[in-house]
């Protein structure tokens, strides 16, 4: 026989309305923790998406004088959308009014100078393959982007962003990148210029994030490092030939996540990175 026992709740009316509250409470200020961090990330991102406008260069062809550079955003809420025209409104960038689009269709990115894929967008894959070899700067949040065909991913690394340039791609579509320091919101200080001073093409490279005790101790300065090449491409090592110490782990640790173009043998390439210049 089965019993059936009545299941009594140990808490009172009255302390479950005060836990209730408490639970409230709680739930709330979860809910400004993250809203603050997403508005936070928004603006690093908007931040990088501006710098990376400053630093390419396109053809008088694709970007006449007194035209509009177009910063496009394809997927992602309107939240973002917001952010971003709040942060970069009236911006001018090399006499270009800086005119921000949100993309509902792969037919219009053709028209954009930069385009900024969220992660939430699923056809990434096939809105680039649709460009062929548009000069149109592509940026995404996704760690597939490069090998989808992407030209510069952001990287949420240990609280902070970063990111990867597939050099490769960038120089197929014919905009030069600069590749100067620029400063960033909430990432603890500048962008390390990366400068290859050898001849050996890069397919895949990443800028190494700025130390945090570096900032707060105000360390800048270059780092000259050699990288020994595989034939594959891939790094087999890096050896620091000049530079500071904390600087010099940083741009190592990067350096030997990059991938050269596969060569008939081994080589030695110079690399120049520098941090806060």
């Amino acid at each position: 026989m089965i019993h059936a026992r009545e299941l009594r709740n140990p808490i009172s009316s009255s302390s479950w309305g005060h836990w209730a509250s408490v639970g409230a409470v709680i739930l709330a200020i979860s809910l400004v923790a993250g809203a603050e961090q997403t508005a936070g990330e928004d603006q690093v991102k908007a931040a990088y998406l501006y710098n990376f406008a400053k630093m390419m260069q396109w053809s008088a062809q694709r970007l006449p004088d007194g035209s509009n550079l177009i910063l496009g955003v394809f997927g992602g809420d309107e939240n973002f959308m917001t952010k971003l025209r709040e942060i970069l409104a009236g911006k001018i960038i090399n006499g270009h009014a800086l005119e921000i689009r949100r993309l509902h269709s792969p037919d219009e990115l053709k028209f954009c100078h930069l385009v900024f894929f969220r992660t939430s967008e699923r056809n990434t894959r096939g809105a680039i393959g649709q460009l062929g070899k548009t000069s149109v700067v592509l940026v995404g949040e996704d760690k597939n982007f490069l090998s989808e065909g992407g030209m510069i991913n952001l990287v949420l690394s240990n609280g902070k962003i970063t990111y990867e340039v597939n050099s490769a791609a960038l120089e197929r579509a014919g905009v030069h990148y600069g590749g100067t320091s620029s400063t960033s919101a909430k990432t603890g200080g500048e962008l390390p210029g990366v400068e290859p001073e050898s001849a050996r093409p890069i397919i895949f490279r990443n800028v190494p994030a700025y130390p945090r005790i570096a900032v707060s101790l105000k360390i800048t300065g270059a780092v000259q490092l050699q990288a020994i090449v595989r034939a594959d491409g891939t790094v087999k090592q890096v050896r620091v030939v000049g530079g500071h110490p904390v600087l010099a782990e940083a741009a190592s640790q990067a350096v030997m996540q990059w991938r050269y173009e596969p060569e008939s043998k081994e080589t030695t390439e110079l690399v120049k990175v520098s941090f806060g210049r």
